[in-house]
């Protein structure tokens, strides 16, 4: 499939377009807090879905009434080069990008004044207000703005993801499981947190994937049981778990991977018992993922798996079934199982316009809602986490202190957390996965035994 196969599937669901038009704004270069320091350029996802531009400062239309795609691109002056570098010529821009129509430097307001929509559909207020804004600067009627139902289309459009999007995720994972490995080769006690995300971003960059998914955590000792922690300055101890969850994008598309290791190379007798309860529970989830299945169950399965774990262990008391209904797994695995992937790391579309989300702790924070169909690509990412900020008032909760084996549970409190997590591709029998970097124990401690005598 095509960009122009995307543009297609997003026009076929407006059943009855009449004279309106789809509108698309591009990104620009942001700056920092007013300054000139530029951030790296990201298109936004959607356009960059529609169009394939890579390029600040550019628009798109789509005309329901003929199915025509218009691309407008900014006039630059000839200093911007002196800056900026090459302007794109006109006849490169119309190559690489093809729309039917391509505007450059003209007038957008314009355009839609001589056009006289019924309707614009804009992705959000944000561009409905900038789009107000440049007609107005240019003395047009405003038409009827709509901005729900754009980003509900491209939700449904961008979830089923075609063969070349899967190539990118692949490859996107392929680096990105090189790049974990490396991590894992270097991980020494006496390491900062920030030295590791250095070998991480090195291993990305000398591959060619330059952009960053999200903003990578590298986490250790109780670091690891903040759930986004991006400070990475502490120090590394033996005796340390690491948490590193990151990944970097190929074409835009991201992959996501999260590991926990032991900083000097073996786990210890309670982190290896904590660690095998969650990828256990892991690879219940995985077994389950097919067509059909909705993502609570994945989830439910995986709690229950780490409160049977725990039970087991001696720091649960009391009926699996029973710990579930009173959400005591809340208290070690307080976030939802993954999420979808794709043109974004939390991508689009996993909850449906007029979801309803359950008020349940173990249920409101899952970011998908609904059934799983070939061609969505997701992660599955459980954890159990020792942190102290839901454990300790947990301990003097009368409801809740006479589940929890305080004795077993508060000597670990500086444990940290451990989150494991892979990207799967749905497929019409069941699953692909494509995160290869390892996660069973002795397969971990046999790679850092290896890696610590040859000294790499």
């Amino acid at each position: 499939m095509s960009l122009k196969s995307h543009r297609t599937r997003l026009l076929d669901l407006f059943e009855t377009p009449g004279d309106d038009l789809v509108y698309l704004q591009g990104a620009s270069v942001l700056h920092r807090h007013g300054t000139d320091y530029e951030y790296p350029f990201r298109q936004e996802s959607n356009f960059l879905y529609l169009t394939g531009v890579d390029e600040p400062d550019f628009s798109m239309i789509l005309d329901l009434e003929s199915g025509e795609y218009h691309l407008f691109a900014p006039w630059r002056p000839p200093r911007y080069a002196v800056w900026n570098g090459h302007i794109t010529p006109p006849e490169i821009l119309q190559e690489r990008y093809a729309p039917d129509h391509l505007h450059v430097g003209g007038s957008l307001a314009e355009w839609i004044h001589h056009r006289s929509p019924g309707a614009i559909y804009c992705l959000n207020e944000d561009q409905s207000r900038q789009l107000s804004q440049l007609l107005a600067k240019e003395g047009v009627p405003r038409p009827l703005i709509e901005t729900s139902a754009l980003s509900n289309a491209l939700a449904w459009c961008r979830v089923i993801k075609d063969e070349q999007e899967l190539e990118w995720c692949r490859t996107a994972a392929r680096i990105n499981n090189q790049a974990h490995l490396e991590v894992l080769r270097a991980l020494r006690p006496g390491m900062h947190e920030f030295e590791c995300k250095a070998v991480f971003e090195y291993h990305q960059v000398r591959h060619g994937l330059v952009q960053d998914a999200y903003n990578g955590i590298h986490a250790s000792g109780p670091n690891s049981a903040v759930l986004h922690y991006t400070r990475t300055d502490r120090k590394m101890e033996a005796g340390d778990l690491y948490l590193i969850d990151a990944g970097h994008e190929a074409n835009g598309y991201a992959s996501d991977i999260t590991r926990t290791w032991p900083v000097s190379g073996t786990y210890t007798p309670v982190q290896r018992m904590l660690y095998s309860i969650v990828l256990h529970a892991q690879n219940r989830a995985i077994e389950m993922v097919r067509p059909g299945i909705r993502m609570e169950e994945l989830h439910l399965a995986a709690a229950k798996t780490i409160t049977a774990g725990l039970v087991d262990a001696g720091w649960l008391n009391g009926r699996v079934e029973d710990l579930m209904e009173n959400e005591i797994h809340t208290l070690f695995f307080p976030h939802g199982l993954g999420h979808f992937l794709g043109l974004d790391t939390h991508d689009v579309g996993g909850v449906r316009k007029g979801e309803v989300i359950p008020d349940r702790p173990g249920l409101k924070t899952l970011r998908v809602r609904r059934e799983l169909e070939p061609g969505m690509i997701l992660t599955v990412e459980p954890g159990l986490y020792l942190i102290p900020a839901l454990l300790e008032p947990a301990f003097e909760d009368s409801e809740k202190s006479h589940w929890l084996n305080r004795k077993k549970i508060e000597p670990h409190l500086q444990t940290g957390g451990i989150r494991i997590e892979d990207n799967l591709v749905v497929t019409k029998e069941g699953a692909e996965n494509l995160t290869t970097v390892p996660k069973d124990v002795d397969e971990i401690e046999s790679f850092s035994r290896e890696a610590n005598s040859t000294g790499t």
